[in-house]
This record gives C-alpha cells, structure tokens and sequence, in this order.
C-alpha cells in the first residue's frame, strides 16, 4: 500500500450510547485518493473530525506520516499538514473570497500586507491547480461549485498535504462534480493525499484508488478500486444486496392535479427566473424536471408552494387556483393536499435546534392527533415520531435528539417521512436523495413509485440525471427559466444532456 500518510489504530468513539466509531484501524497511502463510504450514520464523518480535530477518540491513536500525532483541535490538524472541506461550508457569506481564505490565518499585523501576500499566493495556487475563483468576489454571490473551491484554496493556502473532503458532491451538479474530480486528480499529481467521504459509488469509482467501506461504526472492508465493483460496494454498505436500478411498470395516468399555465417568476434583481412555463400534472404519474441548477427549478416549485410571488400565470390544485401574489398561505396548500420536500432541507426544511420529534410535524402540527385541544400532545407526537423513524429508517433511533445531530441523509430522512406520511395527492420533492445513501436512495424511489402506484401526482427535480431518467414518466427539461423540450421517461442521457444545454437534437435536425 505504499508509505501510509495517515494511520489510524483502534479508534473507538462514543456519544452517549451510539457507540460511532468501533476499534478501526486504517492505513491510507500518501499521494493517493482513498473513499472512505458507509450509509448514513455508519460513522464516516465522525472518524474524519477526529482525525481533523474536531472530536476526541475514547482510545486508539493516529499516526501522521509515522508520526504519532495528539490531536485535539482544528489548529493541531492543520499544524500536521491536514485540511478539510466540510459537507456545509464553513465560509461567511458576505465576505469576499480573499477575505474567507486569510481569515484566521493572517500571519501580518498589518492587514493590507496579509492580503496583498494572501492575494500573490492564491494566484500561484489558482494556476496550479486549476482552482480559478475571482478573489474580490462575494461568496454569497458565488454558486455552491465556486464556494467549495473557496473551501478548498482555503486549505491549501494553509498548507494542507493531506484533504479531508466530507460528501463534496452534495450539492454540486453532475458537470461540477466532474470538475471537482479533475481538481482531485491533480491535487494527487501534484504528491497531496486526498481522503473522499461519500456514499456515492460512481464518484468512488470515477476518482478513487483505494476505497474503505464502514457499517454501523465499523470498518467492514477495504480494497484497490480497479478491484472491485458497484455491486460489491453497496453489498458491503448495506448488509444485503441492493437494488441499484428502480422498478416500476408503466404509468396509468389519469386526471390533471396541477396546471401551470404562463408561469412567470422574477428574483429580487428583476432577473427572469421562470419564463411563460406551462404544464400539466396527473394522477398516477411522476414528472422529472431536468437542468443544471439555477435554471428555474427551485423557484418554479418555490412559486408552485406559495413561497416565491409570481409576476404573471395561473397555477390551480385539484382544478382551485393557488394564491400566487405572495400571500398563499402553505398551511392552506398542505389542507388542500399539497406536500412540499424542499431542496434546501437546513433553509427550508427543517428547525436544526428543534428535537427529530418536533421536526417531524413541523407544518402539521395544528392537526388534532397531534393535541390535546389548543395543546400539543407530546406523548402522541413522539409516538407518530417513532413510528416513521422505524418506516424510514432513520438513525439514530431517537425522536428526542436534536435535528442538528443527525447526519445529512438521516435529516433528509425526517423531511421526507413528514410529507409523504400525510398522504397527500401531490408531492412537490426538490433534490429527494441528496445526500442520502444508496440503501436510502433506494427505499426513497420504492416510496416514489408507489405514491404514483397509488394515484398520486410527484412532481420531481433532481440534479442526478439518473434518477430523473430511472423515475420520470414524463421529463421536462429547463434552460434559462423556460421549458425547451418534453420527453418520455426512457430519454437517453445524451439527448437530455443536449436540451439542458440548450440545444434541441430535433428542431437543429428540422
């Protein structure tokens, strides 16, 4: 396996009784990309923060390059040569991107003489390693795929050999990911060692030589990448075998649920965002709107939801119009059977703070089984609680923690067990899997198909192209806020790929 740059020898960690991390012994090569996957709660994250500082292992030690190494806070990872990107970008939004990267670590008690060096040296390392960003720009102004170059120029300017990056394809589309990928290969040409935290299988095959595989806090297997397969890792991660293509027969549809007619939504610039969108939405069907991020989706559903004020067009539910001047009130659209699975879960979905209990019925929680007259019944809101975290699977088991200390998947988890429970007869789901691992991601489409099964109507948006393709019945495809192309739900990657950038295959044909 070649020198190892990190080794880490019977780390134990506990928190409480979720006993995270279980006698795990690693090796990982330097100068290589090493994955590091798990399902949700399996345990991946925990062992990276205590290598990075974060927590403190009960027992066992680490061993940076040979040398054993005490570390016990972010600044004790960073002397030994470690950085880490986040899942959540640890970045403050209304500074510039020079200002993100020296903070902290400023080095001058004059600040004009930090930054112009600061300045000098994320031009050397922008060139090297391809990592362009403008460094006078704001990051709330910036994409998600710039802001995590942001993250990763800020461990470099610290000196980072060794990069700890927890699900970095999150929230990044798939022509993003890729850009990361080429980032990482030459972080790994360049002699940096590269540790990759995900569930996702195809970016453990794209980019990885050595993969790690953990289950429930241990460390189950660990092999070359050219050595094994996709199957063999979601086994692994799972337990079982697991079906990685969805299953469903034709779709039956019926009635028109939801219709949008000349839709149009402007952001708070005046910048068109959706423009003169029409559709119609059945029973009995899921339609998948495909793009790449930022071309609409997310305030045509917020729109659609009664988040986002529409300039102009009609949307009716169930054949009633849905208030679209910005006064719509959500409470109304969930009595009228109207589920909302927001894209952004931390903004929208969810109240980080509040216990999984009281996430849980968060928007539902003025329904009587839920109180005792104007009274909240908590033994009765931690029982629904229970019963959907033993239906979704959501770890750990306990409706009385805090939201904020489940991992990303599991607090999709919660988000998607609240509105597909209350059975409704549309379900708005922005981005359902992000951050969710394949045994999840492979229950969530089960739950999908027989919402659809049932008569339901879903209206889907997902940045996976594979999932849009492997659930739709119908896709509809969004470039610059407009709807360029309709097609069937067997639609190659290829032709999808083509209309999301603009380019319709049939009329350049014509």
């Amino acid at each position: 396996m070649g020198n190892a740059a990190i080794e880490l020898i019977g780390i134990d960690k506990s928190f409480g009784l979720v006993r995270a991390n279980r006698d795990i012994s690693l090796k990982i090569p330097a100068g290589t990309i090493h994955g590091i996957i798990g399902e949700n709660g399996a345990g991946k994250s925990t062992l990276m923060s205590i290598l990075y500082g974060f927590y403190q292992a009960d027992r066992g030690e680490i061993l940076i390059h040979g040398e054993k190494a005490k570390i016990e806070t972010p600044s004790d990872a960073i002397a030994r040569g470690i950085g880490m990107v986040h899942q959540h970008f640890m970045l403050v939004h209304n500074f510039t991107v020079l200002e993100n990267i020296i903070l902290g670590a400023e080095g001058e008690p004059l600040l004009n003489t930090s930054i112009a060096k600061a300045r000098a040296e994320l031009q050397r390392l922008e060139r090297e390693y391809g990592l362009e960003v403008d460094p006078d720009a704001i990051v709330e102004d910036l994409p998600v795929g710039l802001q995590q170059r942001v993250e990763i120029l800020k461990a470099l300017y610290r000196g980072a050999e060794i990069l700890i990056l927890d699900e970095p394809t999150g929230v990044l589309t798939p022509a993003e990911a890729d850009h990361l990928f080429r980032i990482l290969r030459q972080l790994k040409e360049e002699g940096k060692t590269v540790v990759l935290i995900t569930h996702k299988l195809r970016e453990i095959m794209a980019v990885t030589d050595n993969v790690s595989v953990m289950r429930q806090g241990a460390l189950v297997a660990t092999s070359k990448t050219s050595e094994t397969t996709v199957e063999e890792l979601a086994e692994l991660m799972v337990g079982r075998r697991v079906l990685l293509r969805v299953e469903k027969g034709p779709a039956a549809p019926g009635d028109v649920l939801l219709s949008v007619k000349n839709l149009t939504v402007k952001d708070s610039r005046g910048v068109t965002m959706v423009d003169d969108v029409s559709f119609d939405l059945r029973t009995g069907e899921i339609v998948g709107i495909a793009g790449v991020a930022g071309n609409g989706q997310s305030e045509l559903l917020e729109t659609i939801t009664g988040i986002r004020k529409a300039v102009s067009g009609t949307v009716t539910l169930d054949g009633i119009p849905i208030d679209l001047t910005g006064a719509a009130d959500p409470s109304e659209l969930r009595a009228r059977g109207l589920a909302h699975v927001p894209e952004d879960r931390h903004h929208m979905g969810l109240v980080l703070p509040f216990d999984e209990s009281e996430n849980s019925i968060l928007g539902y929680h003025r329904q009587e089984k839920y109180a005792k007259g104007p009274i909240l019944d908590v033994d009765a809101i931690r029982n629904d609680a229970e019963e959907k975290i033993r239906k979704y699977d959501i770890r750990p088991p306990n409706p009385q923690l805090k939201t904020a200390n489940f991992s990303g998947g599991n607090q999709q988890k919660i988000v998607l067990a609240r509105e597909m429970e209350q059975d409704p007869k549309v379900l708005i789901v922005g981005q359902p899997t992000r951050g969710v691992d394949v045994g999840g991601i492979e229950f969530i489409h089960k739950r999908l198909i027989e919402m659809r099964d049932r008569g339901k109507a879903v209206l889907l948006v997902s940045v996976e192209l594979d999932e849009i393709r492997s659930l739709s019945d119908r896709i509809l495809v969004m470039f610059a806020g407009r709807i360029v192309g309709e097609r069937a739900g067997d639609a190659t990657e290829g032709e999808l790929g083509l209309l999301m950038a603009g380019v319709d295959e049939r009329e350049t044909a014509a």
